[in-house]
């Protein structure tokens, strides 16, 4: 199939059209619906909420609940602002280019770039702990070629038709969605009695053992901070509304999908743990929450079955991941923010910009076989605070482009954040406050000051191209 050229993008520094700058050349709109309905419920749902939730746990016991409402709370508002923008302004390069339109073409670039290369080290990290799950299944087989074969399928999947990426989160995000719900339904049934051959624990178990925050402040602070990065990846979602069938409609339904979501899965989760077993159970951390849930309530093969979801976990933000990293760079691209031979379109799909993120994706596996406890933990630390950065840019850009719309196209305004402008100003405020917390933890703050390093960097490389551009306009 014959390549679509890219048409002449907009150079770095010039004012995008409303039409978006990264329309032209077309993407496909194969994604149906009902993808976008399920991506939005369950396809960001990854290992961090199934197993990484556990840290939390151990740190702020039965408060654990506070954090994840809390941090909810900020996701909310977060996605509200975020849907406001995208469904005035669909796009495929979404926040990046919110922020190039309302901010600037620096912030543009330094936020987009900045995401992409959150993804792909994510990419890799998901790729390592999936070959891992597999290697305890199949002994004597090496992770590196697990992760070749994951690598493979996934950056297959991508490089064809954007339906085959929609089907494939569709089933993915319906298992997930399936395991946590027969999850919720056992912790509810276990927590009133109703379970054969278990008690009722009532409140035992959220007052006990040190009482509902029983590592103070400093506890609560460590679970908010662990409960935020677990929510990260749901941007994604308006990234793949842009190529939906209905692009508007489609990011409007994902919002309210999302924030519902919020509440009854990661929230609930952490309701139903704390309440049916002690928040200080060895196993909580060791084999992770859902499946000291699952043992306590004598569940047969619990290990086994959360092995099969945390792997169809991994798996699907993988692959969500290699999409919305090559999306957002090949937004960049076209908007003359990359090498320009990326921006090339095969039968609707960006393909060079899949191949590119992917190969950046197995380069970072490869950096974690060779130096795992220096350049990957680098890596790893470099976009730790990464998904706040660009909760910030969403916030700024939602305050200048809301009081732009109102004045210009009003009629665009089909979803509008909840008590403009105060809300947005308290998100920003919560957003800025939870960078902030990061400094009081070794670990967070190390993240911190990798993040704003990067942050920095692109922030000057972004400043230096528009002004370069500017000068010669």
């Amino acid at each position: 199939m014959n390549p679509t050229p890219a048409s002449p993008a907009p150079q770095s520094g010039t004012k995008a059209t409303d039409a978006g700058a990264d329309a032209s050349p077309p993407l496909s709109h194969g994604l149906k619906q009902r993808h976008l309905s399920m991506i939005a419920l369950g396809g960001v749902i990854g290992a961090g909420l199934f197993v990484g939730s556990g840290a939390g746990i151990a740190a702020a016991g039965p408060s654990i609940i506070l954090a994840y409402a809390l941090s909810g709370l900020l996701v909310m508002l977060v996605m509200r602002m975020l849907g406001e923008m995208s469904a005035a302004n669909p796009a495929s390069g979404s926040f990046s280019v919110h922020a190039e339109r309302s901010i600037g073409p620096w912030a543009g670039f330094t936020v987009g770039w900045m995401f992409w290369t959150l993804l792909c080290v994510g990419i890799a990290a998901e790729a390592i702990g999936a070959a891992g799950i597999m290697v305890h299944w199949f002994p004597g087989t090496d992770s590196w070629m697990w992760v070749a074969v994951f690598m493979a399928i996934f950056c297959g999947t991508n490089l064809a038709a954007v339906s085959n990426f929609g089907e494939f989160e569709f089933w993915f995000a319906a298992l997930k969605i399936a395991a946590i719900s027969v999850f919720l339904i056992l912790g509810v049934l276990a927590i009133v009695g109703a379970l054969p051959g278990t008690d009722a624990p009532g409140g035992s178990n959220l007052t006990g053992e040190g009482g509902f925050m029983p590592n103070g402040s400093n506890g609560l602070v460590v679970g908010l901070l662990a409960s935020v990065f677990a929510y990260g990846g749901l941007e994604t979602v308006t990234i793949a509304a842009a190529e939906s069938e209905n692009p508007v409609k489609s990011v409007a339904g994902a919002v309210r999908t999302a924030m519902w979501r919020i509440a009854l899965f990661y929230v609930g989760s952490m309701v139903v743990v704390v309440t049916v077993i002690p928040w200080n159970d060895k196993s909580v951390v060791k084999d992770g929450p859902y499946v000291a849930v699952l043992d306590h309530l004598d569940i047969p093969a619990a290990g086994n079955i959360m092995n099969v979801i945390v792997l169809i976990a991994l798996l699907s933000a993988m692959n969500a991941n290699i999409y919305g990293a090559s999306r957002m760079s090949y937004s960049l691209v076209v908007r003359g923010e990359g090498p320009a031979v990326l921006g090339r379109v095969y039968g609707g799909v960006p393909r060079l910009t899949v191949l590119a993120s992917s190969f950046f994706g197995f380069v970072a596996v490869l950096l974690s076989y060779w130096w795992p406890d220096t350049i990957f933990k680098w890596l790893l630390n470099m976009v730790g605070a990464a998904v706040l950065v660009v909760w910030a840019f969403i916030a700024v850009s939602q305050l200048v482009m809301r009081r732009r719309l109102q004045r210009e196209a009003p009629e665009k305004l089909v979803v509008k954040m909840w008590l403009f402008p105060y809300l947005t100003y308290v998100a920003l405020a919560a957003t800025v406050a939870v960078l902030l917390l990061m400094l009081r933890e070794d670990d967070t703050s190390t993240q911190l000051y990798f993040t704003i390093g990067l942050t920095a960097v692109l922030a000057l490389i972004g400043y230096a191209r528009q002004k370069a551009v500017a000068g010669r306009h």
